[in-house]
């Protein structure tokens, strides 16, 4: 969900800058930073915003030059000034503090005490406002776009080296009954030579045993949640938080066959798939 994007629009004797910055985030976080005259106005930028962006952390800034000295002009809110002075005189005789009226600049810094002198933009200036805003939209989404290409080629590819991943298991779990079964005969032997095996039993006990560490159903269930994943990573519209739901699935699977490994070499591709897996999660951080 990373993206930039910016645009000018010249109207009359303006000069109408947007800016968009987006950033990953598991939301729509918006932040607007508007003129005071177009504060009226947020709402409908935010919904602009939000109907096009969906997700993510974004930052919208606009700024507007004058090409025109005079309307840079600004008027003192006298009443307000006032006030602010009379406050600052009250509080320094409450306190007992003895202040100077040389702190008439400070006041002028004080929010709103400037004012613009057009209290109110006129209706060319919010046109060529929402132009410069849905131009700088188009250009995020295109740098997304640009993005997501890449991102969809790295994702399917870790997504393939876990199927592959998950195949090469299959010779590791015939030698592992080999294995089992040695160990178990060995540990028999170890406790006493005397002791009679029921071969019958021991086979059985061997196969009760087996069930246990069968991860035949993990791993049709791995594939199932792969071609789960492929199927939608491939679809259209805004399928980010979904995805990240069936990679949970699929780490779940593996997780699953790790603990019931009870092999060297199984567990070494698990930790491998396990790798490639949060991969895939880091990049899924920048899908919508």
């Amino acid at each position: 969900m990373t993206g930039f994007g910016k645009s000018t629009v010249i109207k009359n004797d303006k000069t109408i800058k947007a800016e968009i910055r987006t950033l990953n985030s598991k939301n729509l976080d918006l932040t607007i930073k508007l003129p005071i005259l177009y504060r009226e106005k947020e709402n409908t930028i935010r919904n602009m915003l939000s109907n096009n962006l969906l997700r993510g952390k974004v930052e919208l800034t606009i700024t507007i030059e004058s090409n025109n000295d005079s309307a840079n002009a600004q008027a003192i809110n006298a009443p307000l000034l006032i006030h602010y002075y009379k406050e600052i005189k009250n509080a320094s005789s409450q306190l007992n503090i003895d202040i100077s009226d040389n702190f008439f600049p400070d006041l002028l810094r004080l929010p709103d005490v400037l004012k613009p002198v057009c209290d109110e933009p006129e209706q060319g200036d919010w046109l060529a406002l929402e132009q410069a805003i849905n131009e700088t939209i188009h250009n995020v989404i295109t740098f997304r776009q640009s993005e997501g290409q890449h991102l969809f080629a790295d994702i399917k590819a870790r997504e393939q080296i876990i199927r592959d991943l998950s195949g090469s298991v299959t010779p590791f779990e015939e030698q592992r009954i080999k294995n089992i079964k040695e160990k178990i005969t060995r540990s028999l032997k170890d406790i006493s030579e005397d002791i009679k095996i029921d071969q019958n039993r021991f086979e059985q006990e061997v196969i009760f045993y087996l069930e246990k560490l069968d991860i035949t159903e993990e791993k049709v269930r791995l594939r199932k949640h792969l071609d789960y994943f492929n199927e939608t990573l491939s679809s259209n519209g805004a399928e980010g938080k979904k995805l990240g739901f069936i990679v949970q699935e699929i780490g779940r699977e593996i997780n699953t066959i790790g603990s019931k490994a009870n092999d060297a070499n199984i567990q070494k591709i698990v930790v491998q798939m396990k790798d490639e897996l949060e991969k895939i999660k880091e990049q899924l951080m920048n899908v919508l």
